[in-house]
């Protein structure tokens, strides 16, 4: 919120060009930059707020110490006032809150003088109660002057019963997430009917985060909301706010079902920000099949987390593990208290788990100095407005261009200039970045891949919705397309009864809980303390093979556990607390079947396909990794019965004829194939807003339904997630940058940086690096001058959602989740 004031006096402040020169002092210290970026600072253009802003709103705003808003924030001001929806995409820091709290206000203001009625109410999104709650702090500083007129609340999990009441009848700015819309509100809604009939905004905050399967069921919920609404007569304008995004406008209308203005020129002033690309240096140690091992971006960034606290530069590290936060704090606060006694209380770890008021007090100790270094997860990287950092180190990259950008925006949030520097992990994407900057900063940001026509997301909103308003034919077309063909299914599943001219839901359950919105489906599998009995938290169905199984270790509130016994008929993970110096990795195979091909184009002699598969996987054992080096110390099997999942890919074949110009023996056949598999399932999450952990594969010298050789990659989600399209539309791009990750490793026969994959049901084995080169170079030979997506009508294309990695018994990978 105080992005409009002016900045703080630099004073003696160190450039972050300065900061950079001092950590690339020592022996191999500059070796390990591979790259530098500067972007210059930019100069901030005001404008006039719009008449309709009413002038109590506007001095409000002044005694917050904004003078004149963005030009951006007026421009979406205006939009909102006159009734259209608008999706506000723009840097982090560039006041996205005030471009829709103007216009939200003002009209909650002139709601709040109506002489009948209760007058206009909003609604508030946000993906986390974290956010959330920081909104409801920033709504009531900035809207103190205008009293009792503006009442935010929030209405989540965590809101006492006895405040929920005060929230349905008096509350104007109601703050809440998905979820508590999905099973709260939605299904209670003749008691919200007073709010509902009033709702003049509904506003979505960050909403890039809405994507694959979770923004897909969020896209339903979203459509239940102005269903219900429409039949309370309310009609609301939907405020969307993202960081930077490709296509926000298309990604807003396919998630609010709404045409959706789009404005992303950003008119907030910028400090300099320099951006470090870092490449930890090999090690001595070997991995699997003698392949060299980098130091991890754990140690790399505990150290200049070190070194940049001894230079009094406020910084935060972003980690993708809460696990991995801690032990990064840890390891700084050590080698700091080996410089100065005084220096390790300046350095703590920040995650989920926390309480909200520890958060807020490492919040205020590292606005206000006290603290120099937070280690912390993604918790810090929504929303949170924390000033006056000098530097963040980004451990690895996390997934995206969208939050890659977001972590890099925390710092210099007042104007400042600021240092980036992204740590490289030691796997085929992160080592392709570090040696392509182009790859990061000449591309914008990737679209947000969301399929809400997936049946396996629609049914069961279909049965929430007819429970909350019985359906008719006149709803389908608010659903989508495929929302009429599902009707005689969900009836025949007895789900649904028809009733006239309309279907009820007659059963005694909630309808609601049919949704797992953020789960995978199935029964979440308890985690249990086996010495107590105590209920440590929940685990999707999905997730559970992989992440507790007999042996893993599982990070709970910054606790350590090992899974003693996973039962699968009773749904229970009993743990015991352990502190292992190791991770676990669970291993897989995969066979996969073709049901449907839906697209197939000509790559020369090759084909591009994309349709439905059948996935059996199988977890079959896990491995053990040295915390700090990912040494590997071992590997136990594993008996866990396999699963199917029907699911949605792309696969190409190819020709003998090819095989013979790519100079690809039978021997070579199967490691060529396994290790293009592993590297373009590696890439894929710089087309597609994935993680490669949500993603699968499978490569098979024959497989029985192409009769060729074959490459899968498919969605690790029901029904799809729209990853294996999106990987389908750009696979030019996509493949070509997969073959130039394995071209420009500088190892002789395969590593983790390139063509080994920490996941590999076959133990990385066998792999042909260079077979892989000469096999996707003679594929991509053949490819069309125009992309499938260009070829496509603009009416029938997709965004896609989100994929996984498997492999057939022979070679391939698997969806899991991310190790600790």
């Amino acid at each position: 919120m105080a992005s409009n004031q002016r900045p703080p006096d630099a004073g003696t402040r160190p450039t972050p060009g300065m900061i950079l020169d001092r950590l690339a002092r020592g022996a191999t210290r500059a070796e390990r930059i591979t790259h530098t970026e500067h972007l210059p600072p930019r100069i901030g253009s005001h404008a006039d707020w719009p008449e309709q802003i009413r002038p109590e709103v506007i001095a409000a705003i002044h005694s917050a110490g904004i003078e004149r808003p963005w030009a951006h924030q007026a421009r979406t001001s205006e939009h909102a006032l006159r009734g259209e929806s608008v999706v506000v995409a723009t840097g982090t820091a560039s006041g996205k809150s005030l471009a829709y709290l103007a216009p939200v206000l003002s009209t909650l203001l002139d709601g709040s003088e109506a002489p009948n009625g209760r007058g206009a109410t909003a609604l508030y999104l946000a993906p986390t109660k974290a956010l959330a709650a920081d909104q409801r702090r920033a709504v009531r500083e900035i809207a103190a002057p205008l009293g009792s007129a503006i009442r935010p609340a929030v209405y989540d999990g965590d809101t006492p019963v006895e405040e929920r009441e005060w929230v349905r009848q008096y509350g104007n700015y109601v703050l809440t997430n998905p979820d508590m819309l999905h099973r709260g509100i939605l299904p209670a809604h003749h008691r919200w009917s007073s709010f509902l009939r009033a709702l003049r905004y509904v506003v979505i905050d960050e909403c890039h985060s809405y994507r694959g399967v979770f923004g897909s069921h969020v896209a339903q919920i979203i459509r239940r909301l102005r269903r219900i609404c429409a039949r309370y007569g309310s009609d609301p304008v939907f405020l969307l706010a993202s960081a930077t995004a490709a296509k926000p406008a298309e990604a807003a209308t396919r998630l609010t079902g709404l045409p959706v203005v789009e404005i992303t020129e950003d008119t907030s002033p910028r400090g300099e920000l320099v951006f470090a690309l870092w490449e930890p240096p090999l090690t001595e140690l070997h991995g699997e099949q003698g392949a060299p091992v980098r130091r991890t971006a754990t140690a790399e960034t505990a150290d200049l987390l070190t070194d940049l606290a001894v230079q009094g530069v406020r910084t935060v590290a972003f980690v993708r593990s809460r696990r991995g936060a801690e032990l990064i704090a840890l390891i700084a606060q050590e080698r700091l208290g080996e410089v100065d006694r005084s220096l390790p209380a300046r350095v703590a770890a920040y995650r989920g788990g926390y309480l909200p008021e520890e958060r807020r007090a490492l919040e205020r100790a590292l606005h206000n100095g006290d603290l120099l270094g937070l280690a912390a997860t993604t918790a810090l990287e929504l929303g949170v407005d924390v000033s006056g950092l000098d530097a963040v180190v980004i451990a690895g990259y996390p997934g995206t261009r969208a939050s890659l950008w977001q972590q890099a925006g925390r710092a210099g949030r007042s104007g400042q200039g600021a240092l980036a520097i992204l740590v490289a992990r030691d796997d085929p994407l992160d080592t392709f970045l570090v040696h392509h900057p182009e790859a990061l900063f000449d591309q914008p940001v990737e679209s947000t891949v969301l399929d809400p026509d997936n049946p396996y997301v629609l049914a069961p909103h279909l049965c929430a919705a007819a429970a909350e308003i019985p359906l008719t034919e006149a709803d389908f077309p608010l659903f989508g397309p495929a929302a009429a063909g599902l009707m005689p299914q969900l009836q025949a599943a007895g789900l649904l009864r028809r009733r006239a001219t309309a279907w009820h839901w007659t059963r005694r359950e909630r309808a609601a809980d049919l949704a797992d919105i953020r789960g995978q489906g199935g029964s979440p599998v308890q985690i249990v303390e086996a010495g107590t009995g105590r209920l440590l938290g929940t685990v999707d169905a999905g997730a559970a093979h992989t992440t507790v199984h007999d042996g893993a270790v599982h990070l709970h509130q910054g606790r350590t556990y090992v899974v003693k016994h996973l039962d699968l008929e009773d749904d229970v993970a009993l743990v015991e607390e352990a502190n292992p110096p190791y991770s676990t990795t669970a291993r897989d195979t995969t066979a996969i079947s073709i049901l449907e091909t839906d697209t197939e184009i000509p790559w020369g002699d090759a084909r591009l396909c994309f349709g439905s598969v059948e996935v059996t996987n199988q977890v079959v054992s896990f491995l053990r990794r040295k915390l700090i080096t990912g040494e590997v110390l071992g590997e136990t099997k594993l008996d866990l019965p396999p699963r199917t999942l029907r699911t949605r890919a792309v696969w190409w074949t190819v020709t003998e004829d090819q095989l013979d110009a790519a100079r690809v023996n039978p021997e070579q056949l199967g490691g060529a194939l396994h290790a293009a598999e592993h590297a373009s399932i590696g890439m894929l999450p710089l087309f597609a807003t994935c993680d490669r952990w949500d993603i699968g594969g499978v490569s098979i010298p024959l497989h029985p339904d192409t009769l060729l050789p074959t490459v899968f990659v498919y969605d690790g989600h029901p029904g799809g997630a729209g990853f294996a399209e999106r990987a389908f539309h750009t696979a030019a791009d996509w493949l070509t940058a997969t073959r130039q990750a394995i071209a420009s490793c500088e190892c002789e026969a395969g590593c983790p940086s390139c063509i080994q994959s920490p996941k590999c049901g076959n133990g990385n084995d066998p792999l042909h690096k260079r077979g892989a080169i000469r096999l996707l170079g003679e594929l991509l030979r053949g490819a069309p001058a125009e992309a499938p997506e260009e070829q496509d009508d603009a009416e029938e294309r997709k965004e896609p959602t989100e994929p996984n990695q498997p492999g057939d018994a022979g070679a391939g990978e698997g969806p899991e989740e991310p190790r600790a």
